[in-house]
Parts: structure tokens; C-alpha cells; sequence
């Protein structure tokens, strides 16, 4: 799934707003690649797109492939998120369609909060799964669909008798990066490359459905309290990966004293792979994001290959676009990456030679 605003990949960024009067508005279009595999994903399921600033605001689009409730499993369902905290509600109009259709009907209010399940408004019957497959908004196997938000930047204030009350950005990151720093309460422990994390069963499950069949399902250890060793992993790699999964952040890059620290672009790239490893979208999501800022002449042939193996839309289509240019694409021809890239990858190779012969 691409998101064309905010860093994550696909095609370059159509996000637009306009300030009129007393209001804020603006769109973000969602691509969403390989909407097949997407499909496996479990009904009440969503993905998220990275964020997008409307009217002052950080929003973001979750997508449910299989239905946000059971109910809804025939259907697609958008909703419109705030992605922050926020102390007073605010109140927005919204709409989705697809991408080209002339819109039929009005925008939607909807009061958005920031709180909980409720922090979103949208279509839990956006469009029927057959007939969006049967439509021609599905092409190559990706569609795109289109968000207006409008919002109030000015509004008349309410006359209450309540006195409002100042509610702190959330912390829960913080608290559960304490329980995994302090180890308090942790019930298992993993062996990566001799070195030993101990970390929460439930904590693991809830974030990742590799670490929950691992550690609950078919696959879990018949010695509960035993040490579950993880094979192809440096340690490095294996505690950023746990530091997202217990705070939802990118990993701080920085390594203790003592450790054989890797450079981030390396980090990330092993990153990636753990993420694909344990089905964390939004962790792999954000290591695309941090390898396009590493895309060179030196490195381009390798995270090419790298996104092609782990099937990273938006990060191979930014390695195109830099292979563009002529003159970037005699250079990686002559560099030993790119031989690497025509041994291990020759369907990049084809697709290369489409994209300069067109």
C-alpha cells in the first residue's frame, strides 16, 4: 500500500489544501498495490497510510480490505483518523471516492476526536469487493481513492457551563518501553546470535500474528518457560525491532557502548527484513521511508534488489525514478551492485529495460 503524501513511496505527492473563509480544506489520495495480497488480512483488520496535514491537523486513512466489522466482509471500508492528540474535538466534513470519479453527493460531517476506537468517521461499505474487481478502478492489481477533508478553523464557541479540561498527549509508548527496558513481569526470552532479550508474550502477540502463532498458536514452545532462539538475525536488529513493537516508533539508531553498531542505512535495510519477517507493515513502511533518504549511486542497485524481494512498491518506484536519469543509470551500470542485481533480481532487469525503452 503506497500513501502519495508524507514520505511513503508511490506516486509523488498529490496532497492539496486551501484555506477559504472559515475553513481549512484539502485531499490526500491512498494507492493501494498489490490488492490481492492485502485481501489476507482478517475482517475489523485495517493498514494505515502514512500521515497527512489538513486545516492544522495530522490526519491519516485506514484501510479494511476484509471489512472493519465481520458483518462487513463483502465490503472495503475507509475511515478518515485524526493522527494526534487533541484536548477539544474537532469537527470536519469528509468524503471518499475514487480516484477520477466526478463526486455524486456532499460531504459528510462528522465530529473526529482523538480518543480510542471512536477517533474516526467513514464507509464501512465503501464499495463492494466483486464489484470493485469487476470495475476499472482496478488496474494491475492497485487502485487509488481520493479524501476530501474540510474543516472549521474558526468556529462560534458553545455556551456550557463546564469548565474544559486540559488532556496530556498520550504516553502509553513511554510506559511500555519502561516494561520492555526494566523487564518487569517478562515471560520469555529469545537467543539472538548469543545474545538475550527478555520480553512479554502478550505484548509480542498483540502487534505481530508471526510472534502470536509463534508463541500461542500451533508453532509455541511446549516448554513455556523456555528460550526461543531466533536463527538469521543480528542482535542489533532484533532489539530495534523490538523497541517499535513495544513504543510504535522508528528505532532510535544510536548503539550501546560495546556493541558492533551498524551504520543506519545498514540497520535499516536488515530492519526491513525483520519487519517483513514478523508481518509489521507499518515498521516496514517506515524503514521504505528511511532507506529513500540513503538512495545513491553506491547503494540504489542493492535496495532495489531489496524491494523487489520484499515486495516494497513505493520504495522500488523511488529507485526508478533516480534510474531515470541518464546519467545516474551509466553510473550503477558500471558499479558491481548493479551485476549483483542482474544475477539476483533479472525480472527488475526486464522491467529496467521496459521503463528506458518507453
Amino acid at each position: 500500500m503506497s500513501s502519495t503524501a508524507g514520505g511513503g513511496g508511490g506516486e509523488p505527492s498529490r496532497s492539496a489544501s486551501a484555506i477559504l473563509a472559515d475553513t481549512a480544506s484539502g485531499y490526500h489520495i491512498l494507492r493501494i498495490d498489490a490488492y490481492s495480497r492485502t485481501l489476507a488480512n482478517p475482517a475489523g483488520q485495517f493498514l494505515q497510510s502514512l500521515p497527512f496535514t489538513v486545516g492544522g491537523h495530522r490526519w491519516c486513512i485506514r484501510y479494511y480490505p476484509n471489512g472493519s466489522r465481520p458483518e462487513d466482509g463483502d465490503y472495503i471500508s475507509l475511515f478518515l483518523h485524526l493522527d494526534e492528540s487533541v484536548t477539544n474535538a474537532v469537527k470536519a466534513q469528509y468524503m471518499f471516492r475514487f480516484v477520477g470519479d466526478v463526486a455524486k453527493q456532499s460531504l459528510t460531517l462528522g465530529g473526529l476526536h482523538s480518543y480510542g476506537s471512536h477517533g474516526g468517521w467513514g464507509r464501512s461499505e465503501f464499495i463492494k469487493k466483486e464489484d470493485l474487481e469487476e470495475s476499472e478502478h482496478l488496474r494491475d492489481d492497485s487502485f487509488a481513492v481520493r479524501c476530501d477533508v474540510v474543516r472549521t478553523v474558526k468556529e462560534t464557541p458553545e455556551v456550557t457551563t463546564q469548565a474544559s479540561v486540559s488532556v496530556p498527549p498520550s504516553d502509553l509508548h513511554k510506559h511500555l518501553g519502561y516494561l520492555l527496558q526494566t523487564e518487569k513481569g517478562a515471560d520469555v526470552v529469545f537467543d539472538v546470535a548469543g545474545q538475550r532479550f527478555a520480553a512479554h508474550r502478550c505484548v509480542l502477540a498483540a502487534r505481530s500474528p508471526v510472534f502470536s502463532a509463534e508463541l500461542f498458536g500451533v508453532m509455541k514452545e511446549s516448554n513455556t518457560g523456555g528460550v526461543v532462539r531466533i536463527d538469521d538475525m543480528e542482535a542489533q536488529v532484533f532489539k530495534a525491532l523490538l523497541y517499535f513493537v513495544y513504543t510504535d516508533l522508528f528505532p532510535e539508531m544510536a548503539s550501546e557502548e560495546g556493541e558492533g553498531e551498524l551504520d543506519e542505512d545498514v540497520l535499516s535495510q536488515h530492519l526491513l527484513v525483520a519487519a517483513d519477517r514478523y508481518n509489521l507493515e507499518r515498521l516496514k513502511l517506515l524503514c521504505e521511508n528511511k532507506l529513500c533518504e540513503y538512495i545513491e549511486i553506491d547503494s540504489v542497485a542493492t535496495i532495489l534488489a531489496l524491494a523487489e524481494q520484499h515486495h516494497c512498491h513505493g520504495l522500488k518506484k523511488v529507485c526508478f525514478d533516480f534510474l531515470s536519469s541518464p546519467a545516474n543509470l551509466k553510473a550503477v551500470v558500471a558499479s558491481d551492485g548493479f551485476k549483483h542485481l542482474n544475477r539476483s533480481c533479472p525480472s527488475v532487469m526486464e522491467e529496467l529495460i521496459g521503463m528506458l525503452a518507453t
